[in-house]
């Protein structure tokens, strides 16, 4: 048993990460904050332009209170035209509420109604000092605004409404991915490696590598997912399945879930066992690809299936019930001609399985190198019992 005792500067808890099983090249990452960062470079640039330019500094400070100004008045007025559509709605989309529909249109928290009231006293203030028609500048500007939402000129970029729906989990992938996990993985994973232990007694020990209990979940970009993994890959073949898992779930009673055990012949003619499956969610995908109703285009699924993947790895990785128990296998088949691509894939990760994983004395040598590097002692005792970390052992 391992035990430390904490040193003069503290300890630093021994954490080994989790390797991601998919590779960067297929899965995009989350994005970044570059573009704000560019736009400070830009503003930057603006200030320094201006300066160069040795303009007065009231008029340039002018110019800059009447643009946003109109800026602010020309939102006022299409957050007007989108209210009108929403009073339609204020019952079923917002219980009632006019100031939540206002607000959803106006973004009140954003643009509070004293900010617009300031820009709009100064707003006035300078075209009453040029001797413009306030009223006509002020027709304009709404015109204008008018324009731009009538045919669609400020619509957001295909770029921004994915960032907008990736930032508050409102793709169909996180959806599909956080109800994988909730009514399936949750259930299933925290309980596999005793179930395969449990398995092997009585079959043989068919499972005898204990670093691959683990649920190889597949995960085609493509999201066909074939109903018999033979008709794929003939070098797979359906061995076995678990003992049914029987849970009361949702009003129904003893609903069963259950795993199968799939032999993979390599190419010197050895099989690997492993319990495996395809991620159910992906048929979802691709149902409604085909379907013209749903308006969702193979690129749509494509992009879809990538963030899922994303997904259910981060939901994967933070639970704590689910660590050390699954295997995701993600791959692009879509223009893959290799009859055997499948089971040569899920080989290779197999095999990375058996490099990834370390044995407990190399765990402990890194344990007690990293705690006596950050000045921490390590008492190893010899019993199966905890000992005191006091040294008078009380």
């Amino acid at each position: 048993m391992l035990e430390a005792e904490v040193g003069p500067t503290g300890v630093m808890p021994y954490k080994e990460e989790q390797p991601s099983d998919i590779s960067p090249s297929l899965i995009p990452r989350p994005r970044g904050n570059r573009a704000r960062h560019v736009s400070y470079l830009f503003l930057a640039l603006c200030v320094c332009f201006l300066c160069l330019t040795e303009q007065s500094l009231d008029l340039v400070f002018h110019c800059i209170v009447i643009h946003f100004t109109a800026l602010q008045v020309g939102a006022l007025c299409q957050g007007a035209c989108n209210f009108a559509e929403e009073l339609r709605h204020v019952t079923s989309r917002y219980h009632g509420s006019y100031l939540r529909a206002l607000n959803a249109c106006l973004e009140l928290r954003k643009r509070s109604f004293l900010f617009l009231l300031l820009c709009g006293v100064a707003y006035l203030h300078l075209l009453k000092e040029s001797g413009l028609p306030v009223c006509r500048n002020l027709i304009i500007v709404c015109f204008c605004q008018l324009l731009n939402f009538v045919f669609d000129l400020q619509h957001p970029s295909a770029a921004e409404i994915s960032e907008m729906y990736e930032r508050n989990n409102c793709n169909v992938a996180q959806g599909l991915a956080w109800s994988y996990y909730v009514g399936y993985l949750k259930f299933i994973l925290p309980g596999l490696k005793d179930r395969i232990r449990e398995f092997n007694r009585s079959n043989s020990h068919l499972l005898n590598c204990e670093k691959t209990w683990k649920l190889h979940i597949l995960i085609p970009l493509s999201c066909d997912v074939c109903d018999d993994l033979q008709t794929v890959d003939s070098h797979i073949h359906f061995i076995k399945n678990f003992p049914e898992l029987n849970m009361d779930v949702a009003g129904i009673k003893k609903r069963s879930y259950k795993n199968s055990i799939y032999g993979i012949l390599g190419e010197n003619k050895e099989k690997h066992f492993c319990v495996m499956e395809y991620a159910t969610p992906l048929r979802s995908l691709f149902a409604m690809s085909q379907d013209e109703s749903a308006a969702f285009s193979c690129q749509d699924r494509l992009e879809q299936a990538k963030l899922f993947c994303r997904a259910l790895e981060e939901i994967l990785q933070r639970s704590k019930y689910c660590s050390g128990c699954y295997r995701l296998i993600v791959y692009d088949d879509s223009e893959e001609n290799d009859q055997h691509f499948l089971s040569k894939t899920i080989l290779r990760h197999m095999e990375q399985e058996l490099q990834e994983e370390y044995t407990m004395d190399e765990k402990y040598e890194g344990s007690i190198h990293n705690a006596e590097s950050h000045g921490t002692q390590l008492l190893i005792s010899g019993t199966d019992h905890p000992m005191s970390l006091h040294s008078c052992g009380y």
